[in-house]
């Protein structure tokens, strides 16, 4: 069952950054986007990294896709990409995809999978990435956490006081 939702997923992954390229309207291009970090994020999951699950939806999804809806609203785009300008290029993106493609391939015909034993699948029921990296970042380096959160939170008022317009007397 795991295979098959991987499969979706890395099909999904790649028609969704097809569909990130070729769209010719900004706002398709980042609706695409945004499924596409969506499913990313379900591919952590399925690869039992929780952590990276969530800071692909927050920081990607969240943060960085709001940027480029910003940028596009601000640009004002109105005319439409012209794809005459990339025919030339197309023969060149072929041959570096083919390439890709088959060094890929070969990396993945060498690859072996180490056969699991009782204790590594009795770990990971226990401690999970997302409990272990807690547990190291609240028992082992507290301090540097809380002096990065300090220095965040000045960071942050900073800004606002400068970004505050000076009111007229």
């Amino acid at each position: 069952m795991t295979e098959l939702f991987f499969g979706y997923f890395a099909l999904a992954i790649v028609a969704l950054s097809l569909a990130v390229v070729t769209a010719k309207h900004p706002m398709h291009c980042v609706l695409s986007m945004l499924i596409l970090f969506l499913h990313i994020a379900g591919l952590y999951v399925l690869l039992n990294a929780e952590f990276l699950a969530v800071v692909q939806v927050i920081v990607y999804a969240g943060a960085i896709l709001v940027l480029f809806l910003f940028a596009i609203m601000v640009l004002n785009v109105k005319e439409e990409l012209k794809l005459e300008i990339f025919i030339g290029s197309w023969p060149v993106a072929v041959a570096a995809g083919l390439a890709l493609f088959t060094m890929l391939f070969a990396t993945f015909r060498s690859v072996t999978i180490p056969a699991g034993g009782r204790a590594t699948v009795d770990y990971i029921r226990t401690v999970t990435h997302s409990r272990a990296l807690g547990r190291e970042i609240f028992v082992n380096y507290i301090l540097p956490f809380e002096v990065v959160s300090i220095i965040l939170l000045v960071a942050i008022i900073g800004a606002i006081v400068l970004a505050k317009k000076k009111l007229k007397d």
